[in-house]
């Protein structure tokens, strides 16, 4: 199995290494998750395992969601995702817990950064501004975007002020500090995407092995 697991982002702390350095670590919350399906080469046409996580009340799941849910008898669940896996080593209703990592191993991290609304260049690309000073009427914005009467148009990807943040991103190869598998948390060395009690994927590092 490419290892994975769902998480939840509680924040920042630091602990201290061996030889007494400070290192900054994540917490994260990964309660067990519940295979919900496991899908078959000769069926589906891949090899995968359906993960849930993140309890709900029956009463806020749709009819048909129910009846999937049903199949492993764990309850009913806020988020579903995939990982690939081997075929033949899973069944329904079986849970994934922290314990699959150890410290040392390596493992990519997915998640949805911090929205920050409408920001400008400055802001949003680092643009340097204009002078601040003598009237010059030019502090933050962003100059010139044409090309003239050739092309007469502004190229596509052109750096401009707008929606800044709130995008999926994946951070690789962080390594995992500690893992608790008494209180379902792993640390992770280094920072992740997004808010605090914000879902994250974590997964086995795809360019880096322990």
């Amino acid at each position: 199995m490419n290892k994975g697991i769902i998480g939840k982002k509680l924040g920042m702390t630091q602990v201290f290494a061996d030889d007494g350095a400070a290192v900054g670590v994540t917490v994260i919350e990964v309660e067990p998750s519940v295979i919900v399906q496991v899908k078959m080469k000769d069926k589906e046409g891949y090899d995968a395992i359906q993960l849930g996580y993140g309890r709900k009340k029956q009463k806020n799941v749709i009819k048909p969601l129910q009846g999937h849910f049903n199949k492993a008898k764990k309850g009913y669940f806020r988020f579903l995702k995939e990982f690939p896996a081997q075929s033949g080593k899973h069944e329904i209703g079986q849970e994934i817990t922290a314990d699959i990592f150890k410290a040392g191993d390596f493992v990519d991290v997915a998640g949805t950064s911090k929205g920050k609304g409408f920001a400008g260049v400055v802001k949003r690309h680092g643009f340097r501004g204009g002078r601040a000073t003598h009237g010059s009427m030019f502090h933050r914005a962003p100059g010139s975007i044409g090309a003239s009467a050739d092309p007469s148009r502004v190229f596509k990807g052109t750096k401009m002020g707008g929606h800044m943040g709130n995008v999926r991103k994946t951070i690789q190869n962080l390594q995992v500090w500690q893992v608790r598998a008494d209180r379902n948390l792993l640390l992770l060395r280094g920072s992740i995407p997004g808010s605090k009690n914000g879902f994250v994927l974590i997964k086995q590092a795809k360019k880096k092995s322990a």
